[in-house]
């Protein structure tokens, strides 16, 4: 008697459905991945309106003004520093979450947490809790929320009387406070929670208040004395 053949789809010589021969792998469909959302990029030769205007009129205007011998000498902006305290985290942490998104739509840069140093027991608050964010803006982008901050937020404050102009610290760097953050352009008021304050501190490499004073007047900061 002749040995029954064993079905087709055993043989050794079979053949997958897909035509690929026995022991090598399917090769895997490719799958389109989704392609990352892109920003309009900005012109190679861009450049921030009050830095433009730094370069060609400010620095010529403290030469004179100063006496500096140097160029490396005139005082310039290093950077700005945005702080914002939320106290209201310790309890609810979506506090905190509400505040650095209103950060990042104004500042545009993602800013970072930060936490108390020490625990007090009074305010129900322990060492490393979250108890704010802050951002420190460089370069172009410190430039443009500097333009944004002066000619459009601040005169939108209510009863604006200008800026004290005795709130420097004696090293050049100069702090104001904001009572409502939606004096800026980028937040929604009908999207908003809670109004949030913030300090603001423009750091510059002006050695002494009054250098420091003329060079924030030369950017039209409304010094009321």
């Amino acid at each position: 008697m002749s040995e029954a053949k064993p079905p087709k789809s055993e043989r050794a010589d079979a053949k997958p459905a897909d035509g690929a021969p026995k022991g090598e792998k399917k090769p895997k469909k490719e799958t389109a991945a989704a392609a990352p959302k892109k920003r309009t990029p900005k012109p190679a030769d861009y450049e921030p309106r009050l830095k433009s205007r730094y370069k060609s009129e400010i620095k010529k205007r403290l030469r004179e003004e100063f006496k500096y011998t140097n160029e490396m000498q005139i005082p310039r902006l290093d950077k700005i520093v945005i702080n914002m305290g939320v106290g209201e985290a310790t309890a609810d942490s979506k506090k905190l979450k509400s505040a650095m998104e209103a950060l990042t739509a104004i500042a545009g840069q993602k800013p970072v947490a930060t936490k108390a140093r020490k625990s007090i027991a009074a305010f129900k608050l322990r060492e490393g809790m979250n108890i704010g964010c802050k951002v420190t803006l460089r370069k172009d982008a410190m430039y443009e929320f500097l333009d944004r901050l002066v000619t459009i937020a601040l005169p939108r404050v209510k009863d604006f009387r200008g800026l004290n102009g005795k709130s420097f610290d004696g090293r050049g760097n100069y702090a104001m406070g904001i009572k409502e953050h939606i004096v800026f352009p980028e937040i929604n008021y009908d999207q908003i929670d809670q109004i949030w304050g913030m300090d603001i501190v423009v750091c510059t490499t002006a050695r002494t208040n009054d250098e420091a004073r003329a060079l924030l007047k030369e950017f039209d900061f409304p010094f009321r004395n």
